[in-house]
């Protein structure tokens, strides 16, 4: 329930539906196991829990979404060995050299036999919209992995048009001030991680772990030219989180007070995770809205 990552997009409008109906347009889409020869299936599950019914959790003003995947496990390793199998059993038996078109069509065939017998993994993908504001969060550091949940989603409203939002002033920017002269916003403190790279082309990396961030070493970095990148910080003792340039949040620790607050309900499994989702939703719309502003207002 508690997101360890907000990948946030923002939307332009409304989307136009209620969430009743945009549960019902999500379950036309329900997840399939993969089949036998299906590399990698996705589809729509209940969202609060697998003993739910609905396929978006409406708390408040937060929709809460869930993707189920499921991908079959091939090692690029046992696809190379059966595929050199293969072609030396050809060459051995034909006295002939395989030649690359032959060797691609291999391993094709190879891949086909294979997948049938290939183990399954399953992940859930949750996500978080804020119709009113306008905000949607994907739980996942990947862009790979969020821009297939909105894919789906697209598929099931006709139309989203969501994009990654851009400040009035740069995230790399603001972030290396803050290192070099101080002058957080209220309620944010540094945390003891942070990246910085060097803009040239093929220009050097530096990551810290674990060290005071307003020491000499990480102001003569950003004095050379590096800029920060990827930042920890923590906010009014609530959240402890790492902002990235492209205002992606990860790495989120919400506090132990936080997610103690609707302890009461730990008797009614559905109830507290209902409660938790309101929770963790203003707590990201309100660290949104505290990031945005940080960095200028969202551009329009």
């Amino acid at each position: 329930m508690w997101f360890r990552n907000a990948r946030p997009y923002k939307l332009p409008g409304r989307l136009g539906i209620d969430a009743s109906e945009l549960s019902q347009r999500l379950s036309r889409r329900p997840f399939q196991p993969c089949r036998p020869s299906q590399p990698v299936s996705s589809g729509w599950v209940p969202a609060l829990s697998d003993d739910a019914s609905d396929y978006v959790h409406k708390s408040g003003d937060y929709w809460l979404i869930r993707l189920q995947r499921e991908e079959r496990l091939l090692p690029a390793s046992v696809i190379r060995s059966e595929v050199n199998t293969r072609i030396q059993e050809i060459q051995a038996g034909q006295g002939r050299r395989v030649q690359r078109k032959e060797r691609l069509d291999i391993v094709d065939e190879v891949t086909q036999d294979l997948m049938p017998r290939a183990f399954t993994k399953s992940q859930y993908l949750e996500a978080l919209i804020n119709d009113r504001e306008g905000w949607v969060w994907v739980n996942t550091a990947s862009a790979a992995r969020a821009e297939e949940l909105l894919s789906l989603l697209r598929e099931g409203l006709g139309n989203l048009p969501v994009v990654i939002p851009d400040t009035q002033k740069s995230p790399v920017i603001v972030m290396s001030q803050w290192l070099l002269n101080g002058g957080l916003p209220d309620g944010m403190s540094l945390g003891g991680d942070v990246d910085l790279e060097d803009p040239q082309e093929e220009g050097g990396v530096v990551r810290a772990r674990g060290m005071y961030l307003e020491s000499d070493d990480i102001r003569r970095h950003i004095e050379s030219g590096k800029q920060v990148v990827r930042l920890a910080l923590s906010w009014q003792d609530q959240i402890d989180f790492v902002v990235d340039k492209d205002l992606s949040i990860r790495r989120i620790r919400f506090s132990d007070e936080l997610k103690g607050i609707n302890e009461e309900l730990h008797e009614d499994v559905l109830a507290r995770r209902d409660a938790d989702c309101l929770l963790m939703g203003e707590t990201l719309s309100t660290l949104q809205r505290v990031i945005a502003k940080t960095f200028g207002g969202i551009s329009e």
